[in-house]
């Protein structure tokens, strides 16, 4: 069973994908900011649940916007469990709006949270497992970052930017034997606490200025939003927690490199095979085919199954 931290763990995906490796017997750390006060009750539902159910599924402070507080998270990790096997990548936040009325600190943020929050985590926990020889990074992407929404550009930009990380980050850690793989899911109006707690523009008067022309778009997105979905199609966030735990219990180097956990056709994923393709195309022309497998992984005949 695997050593597993998850950031963003407090709602949502990052919630029920620590309920989920839990269950399935690994030694989960949830992380979220502030477990003893802003968000005491979210900490505690997970401690009770482990305390119920009589699974190692811990909760410890991380904040992604404080490198200091990644290193604390991950030595305290290290510390009781002896190593780190996964890092789940979760923790993001949403904004929704007219890009022009998004001052630019708000952008900024959404890229500090849902983009460089990673590289924090990474700085504390890639020096555990190069050490090790192993690990794998899970990042929870989005389908929005092969195709792309109205009125979210702070947030799609990001993880388009978060996208792109990963995908550096996966040849630079190949070598060390740590494995990469990118989960997408596709758009959730339920199940996430990403529609209640978006952030929206500060500037109140160009946000007015479109209101003739996009007001009514605006106005009902959420129900655009929904109308992807075909009748009686269930949007199951669940699926996305049992996605991420099936690709933790896979062997090492069998993992897909990317994956889709999406209900409503939203189009991305004949766009990201492309780029898979294209990707795995560059990478052997460069001679870095190796760095599409982990080291250590078996060489299957034929293709390379993570290209």
């Amino acid at each position: 069973m695997s050593r597993i931290l998850i950031t963003g763990a407090g709602t949502g995906i990052g919630r029920l994908t620590a309920l989920t490796l839990a269950n399935q017997g690994h030694s989960v750390v949830a992380s979220m900011r502030d477990p003893s006060a802003r968000n005491r009750e979210k900490a505690a539902g997970l401690l009770r649940h482990a305390e119920e159910h009589d699974v190692d599924l811990r909760v410890v402070e991380l904040d992604v916007l404080s490198e200091q507080s990644a290193h604390d998270a991950v030595s305290e990790i290290v510390e009781t469990a002896g190593g780190l096997d996964v890092v789940v990548h979760n923790a993001a936040h949403l904004m929704f709006g007219i890009t022009e009325a998004f001052e630019p600190d708000q952008v900024l943020a959404a890229f500090d949270t849902n983009t460089v929050g990673a590289l924090r985590v990474n700085r504390a926990a890639l020096p555990v497992m190069r050490q090790q020889g192993s690990g794998l990074l899970v990042w929870v992407g989005s389908g929005t970052s092969f195709v792309v929404p109205p009125f979210l550009s702070p947030y799609t930009a990001a993880k388009a930017a978060f996208d792109s990380f990963a995908e550096s980050v996966a040849v630079e850690v190949a070598r060390f034997g740590i494995e990469t793989s990118i989960v997408l899911p596709g758009p959730f109006t339920q199940g996430t606490a990403h529609f209640p707690n978006a952030e929206f523009p500060r500037d109140e008067a160009v946000a007015a200025a479109y209101d003739a022309l996009y007001g009514a778009a605006l106005a009902r997105n959420g129900e655009a939003t929904e109308s992807l979905f075909a009748p009686g199609v269930e949007q199951d966030v669940q699926g996305v927690a049992n996605e991420i735990a099936r690709v933790v219990a896979l062997p090492h180097g069998d993992r897909p490199y990317r994956s889709g956990v999406d209900y409503s056709d939203f189009g991305d994923e004949a766009v990201s095979a492309v780029a898979q393709a294209q990707r795995s195309r560059l990478l052997r022309r460069m001679g870095l085919a190796d760095t599409l497998r982990p080291a250590g992984a078996a060489r299957p005949a034929g293709r390379n199954r993570s290209g």
